[in-house]
């Protein structure tokens, strides 16, 4: 490998080192006090896996309104969040932290793959 590819597989393993330490923080202190809370405690979505639910309230919280509409609209909106109460209960930092996470979580993942499969490929012999 040159050394563009380590410099771009490094700051790609730094985000997704980072976003788990950040999933950790978010789930600690903002999913706790959601799931805790009674309004809010079955508006997290549904929990396919272990923690899922963190996952589903970062992504709520992310994505911008017209698309949360639309999810709202489907007929799967049981699978996701409900970012409308999800808004009325959590702060302004409680959503600037989600979006941080969400957002480092979807680019750090996806550049890995990216790069795994630009591997696979041969394009980094």
């Amino acid at each position: 490998m040159n050394e563009l590819e380590n410099y771009v597989f490094s700051l790609s393993l730094a985000g997704c080192i980072l976003s788990a330490i950040l999933f950790v923080l978010f789930s600690q202190i903002t999913v706790r006090k959601l799931r805790k809370n009674p309004e809010t405690k079955d508006s997290l979505g549904i929990e396919l896996t272990g923690s899922w639910d963190v996952f589903n309230v970062a992504g709520a919280l992310s994505r911008p309104k017209w698309l949360n509409q639309k999810y709202n609209r489907s007929r799967l909106s049981s699978l996701v969040a409900n970012p409308d109460v999800l808004y009325e209960h959590t702060t302004l930092f409680d959503r600037i932290f989600a979006r941080v996470f969400y957002t480092l979580y979807v680019f750090s993942g996806t550049n890995m793959l990216i790069l795994a499969i630009l591997n696979a490929l041969g394009l980094f012999a």
